[in-house]
């Protein structure tokens, strides 16, 4: 990926070294733990961190203590220019809908966060929070992607961003709200359904993204779409759960399978338009 010397975003908001003085309040260390089952990209941390309570505290700065490597220095610089990219690509879509792209922060942390959405740890992974407009990010997360998931490569951590950005435009387009409210009316396994089709939109919009860092900005090199394909269907709910438990369940899937989230990211990769990641219309994912 074509990223050196590009524009880095503004909207970068460094938490690195900084801990979150915890207390218990609702339900505690019991939310945290269910917040961790939805390792990587499961369960809206949100929905369940505020079902529960959370851990609540001030961020405290640890001055001196936190040194980041020059890897995580570069990667921290390649998260900004990534991001970045989206702002560019995201102000134009919403142009042509006669909108206005509302830019959210992406906030780098090491080992725990207070979001807006609860307490979290990095072992939840990337997450986005509708509550203040945030994606977080522990940048360990990308040495789990390559070592524990095998999915190696700069775009596959782009597409990352891209897809976490993709619940930001979910949001500012209404469509995370009218899921969240749907679900409450259903059942376990249909509210799943929902969060598939939502997640699956979110690999859409990152493949829209792609396509224009591509045709536009000429970002992409050659082998760059095939780490994304790799990075999104290592993540997929059936092959996270045939790792994990060595059995496959449907029914408790909030992500979609390799097949659907590669396919949903190669449509917005062909396509470059919010209209073509309509998820929720058909049977078929």
């Amino acid at each position: 990926m074509r990223w050196k010397g590009r524009r880095q975003s503004s909207n970068v908001e460094d938490r690195r070294g900084m801990r979150v003085a915890r207390r218990a309040g609702g339900g505690g260390i019991g939310v945290v733990v269910l917040a961790l089952v939805a390792m990587y990209f499961g369960v809206d941390p949100s929905v369940i961190l505020n079902q529960g309570g959370s851990m609540l505290g001030e961020p405290t700065q640890q001055t001196g203590s936190y040194q980041p490597s020059p890897e995580e220095e570069r990667l921290a610089q390649f998260v900004a220019v990534v991001l970045a990219d989206t702002e560019d690509t995201w102000h134009g879509l919403f142009q042509q809908l006669n909108g206005s792209y509302q830019e959210p922060k992406l906030v780098l942390f090491s080992g725990n966060v207070q979001s807006a959405c609860g307490y979290a740890q990095a072992a939840m992974g990337p997450f986005y929070c509708p509550g203040d407009n945030k994606v977080y990010i522990d940048l360990s997360f990308y040495q789990d992607l390559k070592r524990r998931h095998g999915a190696p490569g700069d775009f596959a951590q782009a597409y990352v961003i891209a897809h976490e950005i993709g619940h930001h435009v979910q949001n500012l387009l209404g469509l995370s709200k009218k899921v969240r409210t749907a679900q409450q009316q259903l059942s376990k396994a249909e509210a799943n359904a929902l969060s598939v089709r939502l997640e699956l939109q979110a690999d859409c919009f990152a493949g829209v993204w792609a396509h224009h860092a591509d045709r536009t900005r000429q970002l992409l090199e050659e082998g760059d779409i095939e780490e994304a394909l790799n990075a999104a269907s290592a993540i997929g709910d059936d092959r996270l759960q045939k790792q994990s438990r060595g059995y496959v369940t449907p029914d408790s899937f909030t992500h979609g399978s390799s097949q659907q989230r590669t396919r949903w990211f190669k449509r917005g990769l062909a396509e470059g338009r919010i209209q073509g990641c309509d998820t929720f219309s058909g049977e078929n994912l």
